[in-house]
């Protein structure tokens, strides 16, 4: 059986912005120190740089990360740093992971969440802190786990009718 294939109208650049104020609001509930919960700002970041490139890049990656570095009152760059290095290889694989379904997407997503869930770790350990251990691993594994969702959440508003209807052009 195959799927629908969807014609996507432009995205809105108010609604990208829109996803991205709801997903920092999600990462700034009081988690605490808790590794597991999916950090929704790396998710949406990897999201609009798979599918808009020109209007998300690692401007947006960097100051998002230093927002999420006030936040966690971490070292001023570590999430600046991760979230740009995600923008940089999301954007750099684009075209490529476009081709497959949405959850072979998730496959090719996850290192580059891995990636930026490893980078912050790594400055830490260089400061002295201890490591965290495995569940570490966790967060990037649920955050792919959230593709699907976030690919048909995100691409919603985008999407045209399937019916063809005789009075509209298009």
């Amino acid at each position: 059986m195959t799927h629908p294939q969807y014609l996507l109208r432009p995205v809105n650049p108010a609604f990208i912005a829109l996803t991205f104020v709801l997903a920092f609001l999600f990462n700034l509930l009081p988690w605490g120190d808790i590794l597991w919960v999916p950090d929704m700002v790396a998710l949406v970041l990897v999201f609009w740089n798979i599918h808009q490139p020109r209007k998300v890049g690692m401007g947006v990656a960097f100051v998002l990360g230093l927002l999420m570095d006030v936040h966690d009152a971490r070292l001023l760059g570590e999430h600046a740093m991760a979230y740009t290095l995600l923008a940089y290889f999301a954007i750099t694989i684009h075209r490529r992971v476009l081709w497959f379904s949405v959850y072979t997407q998730a496959l090719h997503v996850l290192p580059l969440l891995f990636i930026a869930h490893a980078v912050p770790v790594v400055i830490r350990l260089l400061m002295g802190a201890p490591l965290p251990g495995w569940s570490l691993l966790v967060a990037p594994g649920i955050e792919a786990l959230l593709w699907p969702l976030a690919t048909g959440l995100l691409l919603a508003p985008q999407r045209r009718s399937i019916d063809v209807d005789e009075t509209r052009p298009i």
